[in-house]
């Protein structure tokens, strides 16, 4: 009976080198079918922009990475380098370790730590450091929870309180960080292969699982050298991507944050808010336009939610607003969204009047742009705010940028970076993407999706975009060998 439970083990272990080495024969290895080795991978977070500035502005102090990593200009993100680890293709988790260290000195507020050993985890959908401070190393410190996409790209970021302590304040803990990215490193370009030869290409080239979508790939910001657009967008069709920026009104926010309601704002779902309790952007635009006609329909991804008044852990003030769609048509059009208020959902409820400065719809290199668009409180606005406002009151406008194609880019709008207006400070400053303003400590942060490890939650088995072609080429090769191995586990099983 031990025989035949030791004898799957060592099937699924000769697979897996047959497989990863192309091998015609199986050979015994201590390797898992599941686990499939990844190298070249990069780690780009810039912990928080607000601890960035104090670093460097009020403590008059210096970011020094050594070993490999670096920091983008302007004080921005870091990146630590040559990352190496495993996929494991049955759970679909990564583990990656990255070289490179980060120097964090002040000598006129006297601290001096040091980040090294960066790691990333999905499964635990952790990143952590080895930290040394005062001269004592500290190894596997956990800096922030990640909620974990498919692309690995823009995950955003949670500090634990493990990283206020390591940054010097507790007002850390619990906060939104930077978003992070993990990506695989691309090699350069290999030497192409002589005409006439018939030797098939190292690495297939993968089929996507699923039609890719534009919000998959991230856009470059305002920095970046604008692509050429190499189609020219038609008067009427399908909105590419774009973002609506909206504060719902900043008496509010700073109400719920700093006035007697002492209660938070969360965004989830993709939406940020900017620093300083400022305004909200959502995201991944989908829907319809005609320049013609001068009409535009567009949905956007990403909710906001307003809690206060707590009483014993019930809240007096709960209200979620999700789904958000704009209607323009010519000079006038309609903001609606899902309303969730205490436990009772509305969808599609008409919260403002919208007015354009002008009738006219126009596109400029293939983006339509409506800026500080009026918006006014309707009726059912008034009711789901809970009377607070009466109908007809003015809120915050709304600021639209929709593309027409794939390749137009955006204006350059961090919501992150600026606040909208003069609202209350809430808990937190900086970007806050997935994150809460405001509220006592202990306050959740991301919503968004809830804190997953699984990289093929979004419906595929092979994260290709995320592990690169040749681990994904690997696993797929690998797939047929693991379904035998597991139908072998069963009869052996079922033997014993």
């Amino acid at each position: 009976m031990a025989a035949n439970r030791r004898r799957p083990t060592a099937l699924a272990a000769a697979c897996a080198t047959a497989v990863t080495l192309g091998a015609t024969t199986l050979a015994v290895t201590s390797a898992s079918a599941a686990e499939v080795p990844l190298k070249g991978y990069e780690l780009t977070w810039g912990i928080k922009e607000s601890y960035r500035n104090y670093v460097t502005g009020m403590a008059a102090g210096t970011f020094t990475p050594e070993a490999g990593a670096t920091q983008a200009k302007n004080n921005s993100v870091f990146t630590f380098v040559n990352g190496t680890g495993s996929y494991d293709s049955e759970a679909h988790t990564v583990a990656l370790g990255f070289e490179g260290t980060l120097n964090i000195v002040s000598k006129a507020h006297g601290f001096e730590l040091r980040l090294s050993d960066v790691k990333f985890d999905s499964k635990v959908a952790r990143v952590t450091a080895d930290v040394t401070k005062a001269g004592t190393t500290e190894q596997d410190v956990p800096l922030a929870e990640v909620t974990v996409n498919r692309t690995m790209t823009d995950m955003t970021t949670k500090l634990t309180k493990e990283a206020g302590d390591v940054f010097g304040s507790s007002s850390y803990t619990g906060a939104a960080g930077d978003p992070l990215t993990v990506v695989e490193k691309k090699a350069e370009s290999p030497t192409p292969t002589p005409t006439g030869t018939t030797t098939p290409p190292a690495t297939p080239p993968a089929t996507p699982t699923s039609t890719p979508t534009t919000s998959a790939t991230p856009k470059p910001t305002g920095s970046a050298t604008p692509k050429p657009s190499t189609t020219e967008a038609a008067t009427k069709g399908d909105i590419s991507y774009g973002t609506l920026g909206w504060g719902v009104k900043q008496s509010f926010r700073t109400y719920v944050v700093d006035g007697v309601a002492k209660g938070r704002i969360t965004v989830s779902g993709g939406a940020e808010q900017a620093s300083g309790n400022g305004v909200f952007t959502f995201p991944d635009a989908t829907g319809t336009y005609d320049t013609d006609a001068d009409t535009l329909k567009a949905s956007f991804k990403g909710s906001v939610n307003f809690k206060g008044h707590e009483d014993n852990g019930s809240y007096g003030l709960d209200l979620t607003l999700s789904d958000l769609k704009a209607e323009i048509d010519g000079g006038s059009g309609k903001l609606t969204a899902d309303v969730d208020s205490l436990g009772e959902k509305s969808e599609d409820v008409t919260l403002a009047e919208l007015k354009p400065k002008s009738a006219d719809l126009t596109a400029e290199k293939d983006v339509i742009t409506l800026d500080g668009v009026t918006t006014t409180l309707t009726k059912a606005g008034a009711e789901a705010f809970g009377g607070f406002y009466q109908a007809g009151a003015e809120l915050d406008p709304v600021d639209l940028a929709v593309a027409l194609t794939a390749d137009a880019e955006l204006p350059d709008t961090d919501p992150t970076s600026g606040t909208g207006g003069t609202g209350g400070t809430g808990g937190t400053t900086g970007g806050t993407t997935g994150g809460t303003t405001g509220g006592g400590a202990g306050t959740t942060g991301s919503t968004t999706g809830g804190v997953s490890g699984n990289l093929a939650s979004t419906g595929s088995d092979v994260p290709v975009g995320a592990l690169g072609a040749a681990a994904a080429a690997t696993v797929a090769a690998g797939a047929g060998v693991v379904f035998a191995v597991r139908r072998r586990r069963l009869t052996d099983s079922t033997q014993a």
